[in-house]
């Protein structure tokens, strides 16, 4: 890492001197302006909009709108005399609980490292800060402004979060806020179990930036020269329900099953989840029990048409036997016949 920033922590009567580092970074994947057809970069060029000729940096200054075409032009000289500009303090101005301080204050975050014999004094307020649980209110001077910011303990580092003025942070004017809107007491207890139910410990390693990955699937295909393969398409979500008690429901039961749990069960009234599952599991049945039964069916008729011939052959047999014996009874009836008398 790069020290973007050089000075010193001023701690009562203790000054600490330290380097800044930039805590975060972005990961997003950047591209340029090329041309379509050669992919050669798009350049700007700096031209000021009354005489057309092309600026260069050393002939441009700051400039404030007054409005109605008027201009106020401030040189560098102007900034000199601000004590902004040299100052390298950051002045503790108070410690605070960290909870009294808003979220949406915060800004961007810093590493502060020791700088030469500083380290025993940096130590110092580090497990001093850690001890008192509060974060230190300290005033910084960054890039020609005053900023607000807190120090805190973070990995064994102090970390420097700058924030926003209370006056940059917006206050929220929406139509809904002036309606009367009441919640019912079971649809507030159902949603209070939908929040029980997807309760969870915070870990940030387990979440990832999948369109950020996607991307550089894409690239790294065209690098390589393979086809790009179209990812699939997400499973569409479900249109928003009518009934918001059923809604609650069904989210309460697909979150527990999520978490491995059991659904719910007993005499209630079925949810939109349970009643789909119980469906599908009633057809999976009588699926299972079609396929046996025709099985069986299989079976029965097998042994039946091997048996056929055999019914044949016996049929055959038992005709010449008749046919054999006719002969022989006729020859015995003649015989016994009594002989007439001349």
């Amino acid at each position: 890492m790069r020290a973007i920033w050089k000075g010193a922590v001023s701690f009562g009567l203790v000054s600490i001197g330290v380097k800044l580092y930039s805590a975060t970074e972005e990961k997003d994947i950047r591209f340029h302006q090329v041309h379509r057809d050669d992919g050669g970069r798009i350049r700007y060029k700096r031209t000021c909009s009354v005489c057309g000729e092309e600026v260069s940096y050393d002939d441009i200054a700051k400039g404030y709108d007054l409005g109605g075409g008027e201009m106020v032009i401030l040189t560098d000289a102007d900034f000199a005399d601000l004590p902004l500009t040299s100052s390298r303090a950051i002045d503790v101005l108070e410690f605070v609980p960290a909870e009294q301080v808003d979220p949406i204050l915060y800004n961007k975050a810093y590493f502060l490292e020791p700088e030469g014999t500083a380290t025993k004094p940096y130590v110092l307020l580090r497990d001093a800060l850690a001890d008192s649980e509060r974060v230190a209110i300290v005033k910084v001077a960054l890039r020609q402004r005053e900023q607000l910011a807190t120090l805190r303990v973070r990995d064994g580092v102090l970390l420097l979060n700058t924030m926003l003025w209370p006056d940059e942070v917006r206050t929220p004017d929406f139509g809904f806020l002036d309606e009367d809107l009441k919640v019912r007491p079971p649809e507030l207890a159902m949603a209070a179990s939908l929040i029980d139910s997807m309760a969870g410990e915070f870990q940030p390693d387990a979440f990832t930036d999948d369109y950020r990955a996607a991307l550089q699937e894409v690239i790294d295909a065209k690098v390589e020269g393979r086809e790009v393969v179209q990812p699939a398409e997400e499973e569409a979500a479900p249109a928003a329900a009518v009934d918001l008690m059923a809604a609650l429901k069904a989210s309460v039961e697909r979150a527990r099953v999520a978490r491995g749990e059991a659904p719910s069960g007993g005499a209630g009234e079925p949810t939109p989840i349970s009643s789909a599952r119980s469906a599908k599991q009633t057809a999976k049945k009588t699926t299972a029990g079609r396929a046996t039964a025709k099985k069986t069916t299989a079976k029965q008729t097998e042994p039946a048409k091997k048996a056929e011939p055999a019914k044949k052959t016996a049929a055959k047999k038992t005709t010449e036997k008749k046919a054999t014996r006719t002969p022989a009874k006729k020859t015995a009836e003649k015989k016994t016949a009594p002989r007439r008398s001349a």
